[in-house]
């Protein structure tokens, strides 16, 4: 345990320390790189207000199928083979809010000169109900851009539509294959593209995945946190609470004596923590209840904590206050974490170097902040360097009256990207 949390701080450390030298050693920035990216940032802002402007929600599958369609046009104007991806029902992990259809995937495929496989990922669903758009449209104020899920993250979208604009506009294709993938159920925890995302992330030699950045802090990503959940349901025996409640079988005590022997599995010093969050029991004051549930949340900081976990609690659950009761477990694996490797922190300590061409300091950061993201799934099966948070720095997701993501950040992290891209592909950072 101290092993692993020396080998976190040594790494941290050395990431700070590049991040302080990279500025000193910055070299010149690539001039013809920078003039494609300076002409992308209107055509960016454009495509920005289109994808802002057609509703997203995870479970809207006719706003879905229209900005599918507008991307796949983008796409294939730019010389990609595109294809939509409908989710295999065998391959889709359900859980107890998953919708009975998911949304489509768009995959773009292009070809290069070279050998190495680059994978570009991002997602267009956000959490917002149809007719929200009305209440906050695309809008551009100072330094600003505001609109639904304009951080979270159609930023994203249009950050991958751009880059590879940029690279076409260099002539640019010294990659083997370049592709794009863009899911539609990640604020639902991705049931039917996470397959897909694993199986891609296992064939490419390097993955750049485009949720924001942080308005507040210019940075990428190098881990998240894995997501889990935990329902507990008690079934008892109704009774006449005040006549005969020696007949019944009280749901209520026994979920309650579930949570109370539950709630010391939390191991901090790791980063796992399991927290009861939400209850419910009974109909009548006057009614032993027959029903009861609960949820917990679940963080976890590295892959096989989760088997543990899981183990755990069905351990823990087998020991029950009222043997007459029926206590059911079910364990949702939403996300599992990305976990900091090698290979990732060399690859950002190059994206580290290449920012500080254009002027700018990008901080590193290892350490997860409790969210999840998709790049978790694309680095399951794979040892190739996976990174997140390419996008642009961002505020407000979520938050329905509040999300922008910030202009002058468009220039430095087009570069960013397609620099980092043009480098893979050379084989140099990794």
């Amino acid at each position: 345990m101290k092993s692993t949390w020396k080998k976190r701080f040594v790494g941290a450390l050395a990431l700070s320390c590049a991040a302080l030298a990279a500025p000193a050693a910055a070299q010149s920035p690539d001039a013809a790189v920078q003039r494609a990216a300076a002409a992308q940032k209107q055509p960016l802002l454009d495509t920005l207000k289109e994808f802002v402007s057609i509703e997203t929600g995870s479970r809207d599958l006719e706003g879905i199928a229209r900005a599918t369609e507008l991307l796949s046009g983008k796409l294939r104007a730019l010389g990609a083979q595109v294809e939509f991806m409908e989710p295999a029902e065998a391959t889709t992990y359900r859980m107890a809010d998953t919708p009975p259809i998911i949304g489509r995937m768009v995959r773009a495929t292009f070809k290069g000169l070279g050998t190495k496989r680059i994978l570009l990922i991002a997602h267009m669903d956000t959490v917002y109900l149809r007719g929200t758009l009305e209440k906050q449209p695309f809008r551009l104020d100072g330094n600003r851009a505001y609109g639904l899920g304009i951080s979270d993250d159609k930023q994203g979208v249009a950050m991958l539509v751009h880059v590879v604009a940029l690279l076409k506009s260099l002539n640019f294709a010294e990659y083997g294959t370049l592709t794009l993938l863009v899911n539609s159920d990640e604020e639902i925890s991705s049931p039917g593209s996470r397959a897909l995302l694993t199986q891609a992330g296992g064939e490419h030699d390097a993955v750049m995945s485009f949720e924001a950045s942080r308005a507040d802090s210019d940075k990428i990503s190098l881990a998240t946190s894995g997501i889990a959940s935990v329902e507990l349901k008690v079934e008892g025996r109704a009774s006449h609470a005040g006549a005969a409640p020696e007949r019944g079988v009280n749901a209520l005590y026994e979920l309650s004596h579930q949570i109370l022997q539950m709630r010391d599995l939390s191991e901090p010093q790791v980063g796992l923590k399991l927290n009861w969050t939400i209850s419910q029991a009974g109909t009548n004051r006057n009614v032993i209840p027959a029903h009861a549930s609960a949820q917990a949340d679940v963080r976890v900081l590295r892959v096989g904590d989760y088997d543990r976990i899981e183990a755990a609690v069905r351990e823990r659950a087998r020991k029950q206050l009222l043997p007459e009761s029926r206590v059911t477990v079910n364990f949702e694996r939403r996300r599992p974490p990305l976990e900091a490797t090698e290979a990732s922190r060399k690859l950002a300590v190059h994206a580290q170097a290449i920012y500080a061409e254009a002027g700018r300091k990008l901080v590193v950061d290892d350490q997860p902040e409790g969210g999840g993201t998709d790049a978790a799934f694309a680095a399951l099966r794979t040892k190739a360097p996976v990174v997140e948070r390419f996008g642009l720095p961002g505020f407000g997701a979520h938050s329905a009256d509040s999300e922008y993501v910030l202009v002058d950040a468009i220039e430095p992290r087009l570069y960013l990207a397609a620099r980092l891209i043009m480098d893979i592909a050379r084989g140099k950072g990794f």
